[in-house]
């Protein structure tokens, strides 16, 4: 059930005010937070993962509570649960929100299942589960919500990315922590997002996606012990991310096309601080854009 904002709300105009969106991922983490901040500005949220109970995962974070957060705060969210590797459950999850919620208007693609391993010993059934939860899915996904958008001539369609995408530096190359194939479906979902942007640009869709400039210490990134010892100082805020994704679904039309940085696209839009320097990207083919170039 969705429950509206409550009276202190009356009056107030948010960036997402009377949208829908949509967030996969969305139980904890970057998701979690994306949903929360999109609430706060009016959309009203379909807040969609696996875990739906406690104890379902290693990991904490349900979707239940993601959306008791939000109404907690005011807003609109309903908890939609899907398993982004089943196609049905991936239309299930457009049909659920749009008898809710009504039409889609913003797609967050977040959803993602990772392992991490050398080529050589890769096993193929997580390959294949990588590729279609964070490839396959939001492919579909967007084919499911792309119609309306383009009917009603707006829409944004966010996919949340890494720096994993970006090409090794070397030789001489450094250990790496056998991320080869994370990288190739976040460099997958990089190249749709830009080819997707130019489809339906005549038609005010914006379509980005986002990395986090430094590391989020989300549970996942706890989990595979990605926060090393003296990284400390580099951790992101997952709120930084979460302002980042709200710019890109609402703020200027020609913001369209991009592969954006969190940090980093703040800084450029003037929404904060620069960056520290060695986490700034600077060679990649599609970093800059309309206000980069402006």
């Amino acid at each position: 059930m969705v429950v509206g904002r409550p009276n202190l709300y009356v009056g107030f105009v948010g960036a997402l005010d009377g949208r829908v969106a949509i967030v996969t991922g969305a139980s904890r983490g970057i998701g979690a937070e994306i949903a929360r901040r999109f609430a706060a500005e009016g959309a009203g949220v379909a807040v969609t993962a696996r875990t739906t109970e406690a104890g379902q995962s290693r990991f904490e974070g349900t979707i239940h509570e993601t959306v008791q957060s939000i109404l907690d705060a005011g807003g609109a969210a309903v908890p939609v649960a899907a398993n982004l590797a089943r196609p049905e459950d991936r239309a299930r999850l457009v049909e659920e929100t749009e008898r809710q919620l009504g039409p889609v208007d913003v797609l967050v693609n977040n959803g993602a299942v990772t392992y991490f391993g050398a080529v050589e010993t890769f096993q193929e059934k997580h390959f294949r589960l990588m590729f279609e939860v964070q490839v396959r899915a939001p492919f579909e996904l967007s084919q499911f919500v792309l119609p309306g958008m383009r009917s009603r001539q707006w829409g944004a369609i966010l996919n949340i990315s890494s720096k994993a995408a970006v090409h090794p530096a070397g030789p001489p190359f450094g250990p790496g922590p056998g991320t080869t194939v994370y990288g190739m479906v976040k460099a997958a979902l990089e190249r749709f997002t830009t080819g997707l942007a130019a489809e339906v640009d005549d038609d005010n869709v914006r379509v980005n996606v986002l990395s986090p400039t430094s590391i989020v210490p989300t549970p996942g990134v706890v989990h595979h012990e990605l926060l090393t010892e003296g990284r400390e100082r580099l951790i992101e805020p997952v709120e930084v991310m979460a302002a980042a994704a709200l710019a890109l679904v609402s703020d200027p039309p020609g913001l369209t096309g991009r592969v954006a940085y969190s940090q980093q696209l703040l800084w450029e839009l003037g929404l904060g601080p620069k960056p520290l320097e060695e986490l700034l990207v600077t060679e990649h083919p599609r970093l800059g854009g309309v206000l980069m170039e402006g």
